[in-house]
């Protein structure tokens, strides 16, 4: 089952993650979903997901997805995810698997540009345009010589010259989640989680004005004495 590794790893009755369906339909006619989620665990990272055959093919990438096409992200592949996780932000429990705050940092659709995905994986090289809120046009995964036990998992995010490709850092343009609006930190005092770590995710700019009107909000006022 595709999903075996995945639900071993977690306590549902502990983390709001979704566990998927028994038995996910394989294929669809429908377009076929892409999610990046930023991911602010033991260190920051963002999740790059593509639906594929009813789960989510999964990559963990430490730096964030890159608009240049010089730029060339460590992408680890990970366990397939459920197609539900695709919409899940909030907070996992601290002692979990991947505990910590989760946004949806970008959402849309994929396309791959050889039909055939099992064998471009197989291969070691996917190819894909994305039309995402962020994310846009040609795109590709290269599978690389890791070490160790990453030997197979290490891959490569790599953005094709096209008219979406550009210098600019679009993880700190864009900071902030395509389904809410909140930053980590806001996702984090909005579900439980550590407001202080989460924010440590966010741009430091962004981070440092928010740190300070929290300290400003709750320090008393010039003049006033509190009430016995």
């Amino acid at each position: 089952m595709k999903l075996k590794e995945y639900r071993k790893k977690r306590d549902f009755r502990l983390s709001p993650e979704p566990p998927g369906q028994q038995d996910a339909p394989a294929e669809k006619k429908a377009p076929l979903i892409f999610v990046v989620q930023k991911h602010r665990a033991s260190q920051l990272h963002y999740d790059f997901r593509l639906e594929w055959k009813g789960t989510l093919l999964s990559w963990a990438v430490p730096k964030g997805p890159s608009l240049d096409p010089v730029v060339k992200r460590l992408a680890m592949k990970v366990e397939d995810h459920p197609i539900e996780y695709a919409t899940f932000e909030g907070v996992i429990p601290k002692g979990e698997y991947g505990g910590g705050t989760v946004m949806v940092w970008d959402s849309g659709t994929w396309r791959p540009d050889h039909e055939d995905v099992d064998a471009s994986l197989r291969r070691g090289e996917l190819k894909f345009m994305l039309l995402g809120k962020k994310l846009r046009g040609s795109w590709v995964l290269i599978r690389t010589r890791g070490y160790g036990s990453a030997s197979d998992r290490s891959w490569l995010l790599i953005k094709h010259r096209d008219a979406y490709a550009t210098t600019e850092d679009i993880t700190t343009k864009a900071p902030r989640s395509v389904a809410t609006n909140r930053l980590l930190a806001e996702i984090a005092r909005d579900e439980g989680g550590d407001e202080d770590q989460a924010a440590t995710g966010d741009p430091v700019r962004k981070a440092t004005k928010r740190i300070r009107e929290k300290k400003t909000l709750s320090r008393p006022r010039r003049g006033r004495t509190q009430e016995a």
